[in-house]
């Protein structure tokens, strides 16, 4: 079971020698949504649930009630077969009960959604057993603030939902926990929604704390077209069309520094409480098509963005970032396709993972003037083993001295890239003390007592 993100004891948080080196504590996952056949029933689904395993996915949201997925109370074969294929890959799942159809004031409505949420709670646990199903997470509600997506709730509606829904699962776990916390909880909130903090602010301080085990929240870089609204008839509601070209680039990326912000102001609003942080949900552009996203959240400039956002969001706090997606339903959001390839993305988050672990003590090496479009992490194992991890944050080239960020980096033996320059795929190089990257990428270099797989 997780550690709570904030409190007195934050072992997992707390400092460890310089100021500025902490343990990892973020843990990897996934929403394994649109692409759920291809990762439980599909032909290629051993070689995508090793790309999870690679990504060292721990946490796998499942929708139910929402999105075309199997339905748990008509279909449970196909359901289950989804389940286990999240726990196949060492996974827990997080089964999120996305929502059910308006009017939602209507309480024949919402006594059906609660009765049918906990039948699927009762399900998992006959089927899995008590022991294992404590463990997994319970999302109620998927974006109430968004009026498209989630049906535009307002937070006393949610709340009283959330309250009447979360009891009913809590009195299903309750006696399996044998002193756990169970990790129910919400809202799931979009945050491009004003006061989107409220709804995290309001659960913690207005529900019963045996009934919040976690709160996630979503954010995106953008949700705008990369090319101009009217070519692809969009209609933007009255927004501006985003720049075209290296402007839109440059300002997607300069979002990845609020992922560390808003990290933290959950943890302020926590306060000490054992309920865990999570980013729910993250990519670049908001949308399905190749076109209105350009390649942005799959490319070496995605692969850039999704690892300057991880280590943004270790350096804020968070317990858990979730991904949207993991594998694509040939669309534009996954990492892996319906085959089982990885994006230049997906190879840069796997990467990521299987050198920046849990439980490493981590440090950001500071600032330096001559390369203001870098991000970088180093990680260091109670093994020995020894991480730089630098993000190109901008088009232009650049080379540098590893030492100069970490003295001891230079000793490492191997550099990995994957960049602009490398054809969408991950080079290996013996190390001589310098990394070189071409425009948009990242670049590790580590002693690595295991070699990480690359292919």
């Amino acid at each position: 079971m997780l550690k709570s993100s904030t409190g007195p004891d934050r072992r997992q948080g707390a400092q460890s020698g310089p100021a500025d080196l902490r343990r990892m504590r973020l843990r990897y996952g996934f929403n394994e949504i649109d692409g759920w056949w291809h990762v439980s029933q599909g032909e290629y689904r051993d070689g995508i649930q090793r790309r999870l395993r690679l990504m060292g996915t721990q946490v796998v949201r499942i929708f139910v009630f929402d999105k075309p997925v199997p339905d748990p109370i008509f279909e449970w074969r196909l359901f289950a077969g989804y389940v286990q294929a999240v726990l196949d890959v060492g996974a827990k799942p997080m089964i999120t009960f996305a929502k059910y159809h308006p009017p939602h004031t209507d309480a024949r409505s919402r006594r059906a959604y609660v009765a049918r949420s906990k039948d699927i709670v009762w399900g998992c646990i006959e089927q899995w057993g008590g022991e294992r199903v404590r463990d997994w997470y319970w999302c109620i509600w998927n974006e109430p603030n968004n009026i498209p997506v989630g049906g535009g709730l307002t937070y006393p509606l949610y709340k009283s939902i959330y309250e009447e829904t979360a009891g009913a699962i809590y009195d299903l776990l309750a006696p399996h926990l044998a002193g756990r916390k169970a990790r129910i909880g919400g809202p799931a909130v979009d945050g491009f929604q004003p006061y989107w903090l409220d709804w995290i602010s309001g659960l913690v301080n207005e529900v019963d704390e045996k009934l919040v085990g976690f709160v996630s929240w979503h954010m995106y870089g953008d949700w705008r077209p990369v090319v101009p609204s009217a070519s692809i008839e969009v209609d933007l509601n009255g927004s501006p069309d985003a720049p075209i070209g290296a402007p839109y680039e440059a300002l997607l990326m300069s979002q990845t520094p609020e992922y560390e912000a808003r990290a933290r102001a959950v943890a302020r609003v926590l306060d000490g409480r054992d309920i865990l942080n999570i980013c729910g949900e993250l990519n670049t552009v908001v949308h399905h098509d190749h076109y209105y996203v350009g390649g942005l959240n799959q490319n070496a400039f995605g692969a850039a963005y999704f690892i300057s956002a991880l280590i943004h969001l270790i350096r804020g706090g968070a317990d858990v970032e979730m991904r949207w997606v993991a594998t694509d339903n040939d669309d534009a959001y996954g990492l892996i396709s319906m085959k089982g390839e990885p994006s230049p993305a997906g190879l840069a988050k796997q990467l990521f993972a299987q050198l920046v672990r849990f439980g490493d003590r981590v440090r950001f090496p500071a600032y330096h003037a001559d390369h203001p479009n870098l991000d970088a992490l180093v990680a260091s194992g109670d093994d020995g083993q020894l991480t730089g991890v630098f993000v190109n944050t901008g088009r232009e080239p650049f080379t540098l001295r590893a030492a100069d960020w970490d003295g001891g980096l230079a000793a490492c033996r191997d550099l990995y890239k994957v960049d602009t320059g490398t054809g969408n795929k991950v080079v290996k190089e013996p190390f001589s003390g310098t990394i070189r990257l071409d425009g948009y990428g990242v670049a590790v270099v580590s002693n690595a007592v295991i070699e990480p797989e690359i292919d």
